[in-house]
């Protein structure tokens, strides 16, 4: 692949992308416009950022050469070429199916399994693959999750999460032993501004309640069953470093040397269309054992 700052066939196209000279030096100036401006009207099915993210990969060519700058500018004549590669979708994390009717499907999503896209181009595959995303799962954290088939059925799972009519249940090792064998965890949750993608405790956040209950211990770590009522992004990590007892593998919020996240959703209970109240399981990873 050639880049930026590399020595081109084409003299002349090779020091305008380096920035050498300006076209028009030598004679009159034509307007010229950034290249990620040019690549949206060029391929307007795919969004600013996105063909920013594929210029910067090199899937872009202007006048047959590599540019991986967005902000370099070219007049409008320039003929542009975008070769995405095909997304390779990761076979080896594969859900296991627990359950399957006329309007849902509920898995079993391995740990690092997305659980949606980020972006219009996703070079992995993600529950969005299975079914409409009704609740998320972190990448790292396993479990049980539900999906719809339809529209109408997303709306009538979804609500029932917006109202917290769901149950949920998550099996976790932790590091250490908590004082109390259960409590409950009533501390409100905010976003933390110094790292905006993490979260924290703060009297000004949003009302976060967790129970928790120690299932077993050894020197170190602790088996713990944890029933969120409130469903705050990254909640239970958050909740448990708190206590001072992180879950073990967490790379934010904890110490990262382990082989994953130790945070499994064990159990969902919900309504399905027509009624019916059922709970799903999915068993816990044999990591999780290995551990005592």
């Amino acid at each position: 692949m050639i880049r930026v700052g590399k020595k081109f066939s084409k003299p002349a196209m090779s020091r305008v992308v380096n920035g050498d000279i300006q076209l028009g030096d030598e004679e009159e100036q034509e307007e010229k416009v950034r290249l990620d401006l040019l690549a949206v009207k060029e391929f307007p099915e795919y969004n600013r950022s996105t063909l920013q993210k594929f210029i910067s990969e090199g899937f872009l060519t202007v006048d047959g050469e590599v540019v991986v700058k967005s902000n370099l500018k070219f007049p409008e004549g320039v003929k542009l070429k975008l070769s995405v590669p095909v997304a390779q979708k990761n076979s080896d994390l594969i859900p296991e199916v627990i359950y399957e009717d006329d309007h849902v499907i509920v898995l079993d999503k391995p740990a690092g399994l997305l659980s949606m896209a980020k972006g219009e181009y996703c070079p992995e595959k993600t529950l969005e693959d299975y079914g409409l995303l009704v609740h998320r799962l972190d990448r790292a954290t396993s479990g049980v999750v539900i999906l719809a088939k339809d529209s109408e059925t997303q709306k009538f799972l979804r609500k029932q999460f917006q109202d917290r009519k769901t149950h949920k249940t998550y099996y976790a090792i932790i590091e250490g032993v908590p004082k109390l064998p259960e409590a409950k965890i009533d501390l409100p949750i905010a976003r933390d501004l110094k790292h905006p993608t993490t979260f924290r405790v703060d009297p000004n956040g949003k009302a976060s309640e967790t129970y928790y209950r120690v299932l077993k211990s050894n020197s170190k770590y602790s088996l713990v069953e944890l029933k969120p009522t409130t469903g705050r992004t990254h909640q239970l990590r958050v909740h448990l470093k708190y206590l001072g007892h992180p879950i073990l593998g967490d790379p934010v919020y904890g110490n990262k040397e382990a082989p994953r996240l130790y945070l499994h959703a064990k159990e969902l209970e919900i309504t399905l269309p027509g009624g019916v109240r059922r709970t799903f399981e999915a068993k816990v990873p044999q990591e999780f054992n290995d551990v005592f």
